[in-house]
């Protein structure tokens, strides 16, 4: 197959990883890549869905994946299949399930799909009511896209409204026009992946991400600054769990809604006392998490995305490696806040010469033979490793590689993996 990419992060790097050790897939482009992924696929610019139908023919393309979630919400997987183009990535109107937190959590009531009670509003005098009949703390989100940014857990009432106020005032901008409050859940976070191909679903792994950008889980969130797999938490009965009380029935509800599911349905849950919570739906891979995800498949990735796509997933899920895998983010100074970009980062091919280590770039720009820092969060340093710590230590050996005093990373990702890990031992 001859495969096009759409994306320019860490998770279109780490699927295009995994696509060109596929033996199903003969060529990898991507639109529009960013330095490291230069080295394993051809990058292209292509400016606009018309841009990206031409290319699909000319190149005789087999099938587009669809990396971020902007564009799946803008309706290019609908654009590809008008054109008669095999597409990995939901329609718009099934991207609703990331697009609209109110969507999702409508669907979740109509078809019993465990989640936290919620009311969602489009004005502040209402949501102001909703709140004072609820305790603290609180969840508010923004119901569209923010980039990771839109969601505010809040421990006091005047927190709250004054969070409800700074929405409705236009905080996220279109993406705040509607709010979502919803119960605070207590437990401990997770995220799930399931291939679906409009009518069932397998399991995709799952893994855990550490948001907040400072050690020990504090600070303000971010779009991600490290992921572990496999999770302690993630025992065979609980993955069976999911599948049941979540994944499916997902899949069900939006084939009779209409909108059929293509794709990877993301699910981020909180695995409380009662079971598993659904806090929200992605519609694509996460990133951070595709990074440890594709390092740890041992299946060809190329021919599970192409089967998902033409409606014929197979009744057995993929095959992972048993060894664990650890993704440290090494991002600019400043994040999540303003930070520079330009500078340069040195010796990422003595991090890579380390055993098991491959280092992801989510944004970075190739010039002059210089790789230079082009984002907040610029590179996803990933090891494997027989088993949670060992990943975590040959991780941060490779991070000590990188030369980039512009840079920062957590040191402490996976620490609950590990913590769990040492007291069994």
């Amino acid at each position: 197959m001859q495969i096009l990419v759409v994306g320019s992060g860490g998770r279109e790097h780490a699927l295009c990883y995994g696509l060109v050790r596929s033996s199903s897939v003969k060529k990898v482009y991507c639109s529009p890549g960013n330095g490291g992924i230069a080295e394993q696929a051809e990058c292209v610019t292509l400016e606009g869905d018309d841009a990206i139908v031409t290319f699909c023919r000319d190149k005789a393309i087999d099938l587009v994946v669809v990396g971020p979630e902007q564009p799946l919400v803008d309706g290019l997987a609908d654009r590809l299949r008008e054109a008669g183009i095999c597409v990995f990535g939901p329609s718009a109107a099934a991207a609703q399930l990331e697009g609209s937190k109110g969507f999702t959590k409508d669907i979740c009531q109509k078809y019993s799909i465990p989640t936290g009670a919620y009311g969602r509003f489009d004005n502040a005098a209402d949501a102001k009511e909703y709140l004072g009949k609820q305790s603290m703390p609180i969840v508010i989100k923004a119901d569209g896209l923010a980039a990771g940014k839109g969601v505010v857990i809040a421990a006091r009432r005047r927190e709250a409204e004054r969070v409800i106020d700074e929405m409705f005032d236009g905080k996220f901008g279109d993406a705040s026009r509607e709010i979502v409050i919803e119960e605070f859940l207590e437990g401990e976070e997770i995220s799930f992946f399931a291939l679906c191909d409009g009518e069932t679903a397998v399991e995709f792994g799952s893994a855990q991400d550490h948001k907040a950008v400072g050690e020990g889980d504090t600070g303000p969130n971010t779009g991600g600054m490290g992921t572990y797999a496999p999770a302690p938490i993630m025992t065979p009965a609980l993955r069976k769990q999911i599948m049941q009380e979540v994944i499916l029935p997902t899949v069900k509800a939006m084939k009779a809604e209409g909108m059929p599911f293509h794709g990877v349905l993301f699910a981020g849950l909180m695995i409380t006392r009662d079971g598993p919570q659904l806090i929200e739906f992605n519609v694509r891979f996460g990133d951070p998490e595709a990074q440890v995800l594709m390092m740890r498949l041992d299946d060809d990735l190329g021919q599970l995305l192409y089967q998902a796509a033409s409606g014929k997933l197979p009744a057995n899920p993929p095959q992972f490696r048993d060894e664990a895998a650890v993704c440290v983010v090494m991002a600019a100074n400043g994040y999540p806040g303003a930070y520079e970009k330009g500078s340069e980062i040195r010796h990422i091919d003595e991090a890579e010469a380390l055993p098991g280590v491959k280092v992801f770039h989510a944004g970075t720009q190739a010039k002059d033979g210089k790789v230079l820092a082009a984002g907040g969060r610029v590179l996803g340093v990933t090891a494997l490793g027989g088993n949670v710590l060992e990943a975590q230590t040959q991780a941060y050996a490779a991070v000590d590689k990188i030369d980039w005093p512009e840079g920062f990373c957590r040191r402490d990702i996976a620490w609950r993996a590990v913590k769990t890990l040492k007291a069994a031992s």
